[in-house]
């Protein structure tokens, strides 16, 4: 479990996907979030149970685990993220805020956008159609 303003103190991988899910409303909140329509909610939720029990064979995929991390932290819990970086060897990071990640986002495209006309402008020079290329 986690002591606020510590590190996340957990056992294993499974002990801190408990405390995510836990912290995202339980597995009956969880499991349809995570398995969509292909379960009933009570089946989903009992799915998400036997994921976190040691002892049975399901286990969440890795874009599970990553979709579960991802709500963690769209509801303000870090725990289980800083708990992966602690056992990695990572500083603890904070979020990004949303606004500075678009910018990032935003800068990225528009240096693809110049790589790419700079790319057609070079094939235009050497007389082939930027279209051609793409087909």
């Amino acid at each position: 479990m986690n002591i606020e303003g510590s590190l996340p103190l957990y056992e294993d991988t499974i002990d801190m996907l408990s405390d995510v899910v836990r912290a995202l409303g339980g597995p009956k909140k969880v499991g349809p979030t995570l398995r969509g329509n292909s379960l009933p909610m009570e089946q989903a939720a009992q799915w998400v149970r036997d994921c976190l029990n040691r002892e049975r064979r399901e286990k969440f995929d890795p874009e599970q685990v990553l979709q579960l991390l991802r709500a963690a932290r769209e509801q303000g819990f870090h725990a289980g993220k800083h708990w992966l970086d602690s056992e990695l060897g990572y500083e603890q990071g904070r979020p990004l805020n949303p606004k500075d990640e678009a910018a990032a986002i935003q800068e990225k495209i528009n240096h693809s956008l110049a790589d790419l006309r700079s790319l057609v402008s070079r094939l235009e020079r050497l007389g082939q159609s930027p279209l051609k290329a793409v087909v």
